[in-house]
């Protein structure tokens, strides 16, 4: 079992075992939603519980923030905090596809299959709005430096725009995208560290204080700080549980 923490993107996930995928309440994990081994993860605020045992052999996307709009026939924003059968999108096509991958010998050739299918199914201009485009570079670069009144005078949109805009596009709103790019950032500096002066971390990346900062810290990952810092795998947004 691992717990996956919220990046501000979107994955594309076709398993290449079992025609299955489990997703796992995150409180009780005797609880759980089956999905078709194909299935996008959207954009997520929180973290999700999965089950690393039946995807031993999985092939998938890891989209940019915004990076998967134009494969979608629905706005970004309807797909947060939620993992869809991919057939519930592209019908079945996506049985096609993964027909194809399971038949597929080699990565390369998998990998050549996947990229064709997405090639067909781009439904919506590569392009994003020019406010989202500034917003995410900004945002990514420095989360805690930036404010919506600081982009929307610059863009020319009102506020409410801007956030309709950006939560189409990428899933969530600028204040969320934000919040999850701050955290994301602690995880990049704390990575590898045998010990972590955790205030200055706090200040750094511009929290209130030490409790602003555990508090957001929590309600992405469910753990404090210091839980996380001991338990922390091989990669920084998967954290195995224990049994």
């Amino acid at each position: 079992m691992e717990r996956v923490l919220p990046d501000g993107s979107m994955e594309l996930i076709i398993n290449l075992e079992e025609d299955l995928i489990k997703v796992y309440d995150q409180k009780n994990h005797e609880q759980f939603k089956s999905l078709r081994g194909s299935l996008i993860s959207g954009p997520h605020s929180n973290f999700a519980v999965i089950d690393t045992a039946c995807q031993v052999s999985t092939i998938g996307v890891h989209f940019k923030p915004g990076g998967a709009l134009p494969f979608l026939s629905l706005p970004a924003d309807e797909l947060r905090n939620e993992h869809v059968s991919l057939d519930t999108l592209w019908g079945t096509k996506a049985d096609e596809l993964r027909e194809q991958l399971l038949e597929a010998e080699t990565p390369v050739a998998k990998f050549k299959i996947l990229e064709k299918y997405l090639m067909e199914l781009m439904i919506q201009p590569t392009s994003h709005h020019p406010a989202v485009v500034f917003a995410l570079r900004k945002f990514q670069a420095s989360p805690h430096q930036w404010k919506i009144a600081d982009v929307t005078e610059q863009i020319g949109l009102s506020s409410r725009r801007f956030i309709q805009v950006f939560k189409e596009e990428v899933g969530l709103t600028p204040k969320q995208f934000c919040r999850i790019q701050r955290f994301q950032n602690v995880l990049r500096v704390i990575e590898g560290e045998e010990q972590v002066d955790w205030t200055d971390i706090a200040l750094t990346y511009g929290y209130y204080d030490q409790a602003h900062f555990i508090h957001d810290f929590r309600s992405f990952s469910g753990f404090s700080p210091t839980t996380y810092h001991l338990h922390q795998g091989k990669q920084k947004n998967h954290v195995p549980l224990g049994e």
